[in-house]
């Protein structure tokens, strides 16, 4: 089914609506939707790289006003909506441990998960589930979201085609050790 479905994404990208239909999966994708845009923002981005920055923006922007769905889902329909989302993603059991520290490093979790391959759904709703102030939320999500889509656009947009694979294959991890370099250098900073 998640086959078909992901089929079904990208073949939006060769319609007249292929705008529109980016936008709509960027916003869904925030909050529930398992494909994430980036499967129509590459095919989008190599077929008219004049419109890179205009495709990323739409998406940056889409995904951004999704997480905030995604916030909403978190603080006023966890019980009801959350929790299932939750639990497709087998995050439920671990989400009481998670909540009671995500509040402290909550920028941190958003921005790693908006540039990362983790799911930035599972933090959409875990940020308005805990609490985390919804203008911290937001700002640190237009940052993680730009981040990721801009640099995808810009790659295409310099190399086109041949720079697919290595987008769709290995820019995830490329964005983690990033991450994971960025939190270790603000660790050793900070403690030594």
């Amino acid at each position: 089914m998640l086959h078909r479905l992901y089929n079904w994404t990208l073949s939006l990208a060769q319609t007249q609506y292929a705008l529109a239909a980016l936008a709509i999966v960027a916003f869904v994708e925030s909050s529930v939707f398992p494909i994430p845009p980036d499967i129509l923002l590459i095919p989008l981005v190599i077929a008219a790289p004049h419109r890179a920055w205009l495709i990323a923006g739409v998406c940056t922007v889409a995904s951004v006003l999704g997480g905030g769905l995604g916030y909403y889902i978190g603080s006023e329909l966890f019980d009801l909506v959350g929790k299932p989302v939750l639990e497709f993603y087998h995050k439920l059991d671990d989400f009481d441990a998670f909540k009671e520290r995500f509040n402290a490093y909550g920028h941190w979790a958003v921005l790693t998960a908006g540039v990362t391959p983790f799911p930035y759904k599972v933090i959409t709703i875990t940020s308005g589930a805990t609490g985390l102030p919804l203008g911290q939320f937001l700002i640190w999500s237009l940052i993680a979201r730009a981040l990721r889509f801009f640099i995808v656009a810009a790659l295409l947009w310099k190399f086109g085609a041949p720079i697919k694979e290595f987008i769709e294959k290995r820019l995830g991890l490329m964005f983690t050790l990033f991450i994971a370099l960025l939190l270790g250098a603000f660790y050793l900073v900070r403690y030594l």
